[in-house]
């Protein structure tokens, strides 16, 4: 695999996109939870990651208190994180694609050019195994956030140790 530099400069050997409707609750989680994942295994700096939304209605938004609290209490800070949309060029820059849900990805796909379709995958299902959503907790309470979290962790220790196996074997 080939080190890529990202528009901040930095090599990286993968880049990993997290996507859900408003990029306030569930993919600013995911996204943290696969950053400090990635630090205690020591491979933060070969992944570029990020999130983003299909919608637009949150853009420039930090993500919602109860994700942020629901971090926070876990050790992640996410608070600096701002909503985005899904561009057309993230199609090009990221190698994976994670919906957190199956509306996501049917948008992500209607959206993408379909030579870039290979890249996105329903997180669960590439994770797990199991072809289901991470729940929105937006309409719930704090504990859906938790819950969300759990998810959300299981999901990305799996990410963590399948790119650990494949960013530390040797190129040949």
């Amino acid at each position: 695999m080939e080190p890529k530099v990202t528009d901040g400069g930095e090599k990286t050997q993968l880049s990993v996109l997290f996507v859900c409707m408003g990029n306030i609750c569930r993919s600013p989680l995911a996204e943290g939870i696969l950053r400090q994942g990635l630090a205690d295994a020591g491979l933060v700096e070969l992944v570029a990651i990020d999130s983003a939304a299909t919608g637009n209605w949150h853009q420039g938004d930090a993500p919602d208190p109860r994700s942020v609290e629901t971090a926070s209490s876990h050790g992640i800070d996410i608070s600096a994180q701002r909503a985005r949309q899904v561009m057309p060029e993230d199609y090009d820059r990221f190698d994976l694609i994670f919906a957190m849900d199956r509306s996501n990805e049917a948008t992500l796909r209607a959206r993408a050019p379909s030579s870039r379709h290979d890249k996105i995958f329903l997180f669960l299902d590439h994770t797990l195994g199991s072809r289901v959503d991470v729940p929105d907790p937006y309409h719930g309470g704090a504990s859906g956030f938790e819950d969300v979290y759990q998810l959300l962790r299981e999901g990305c220790n799996e990410l963590v140790s399948r790119l650990d196996k494949e960013l530390r074997q040797p190129s040949g």
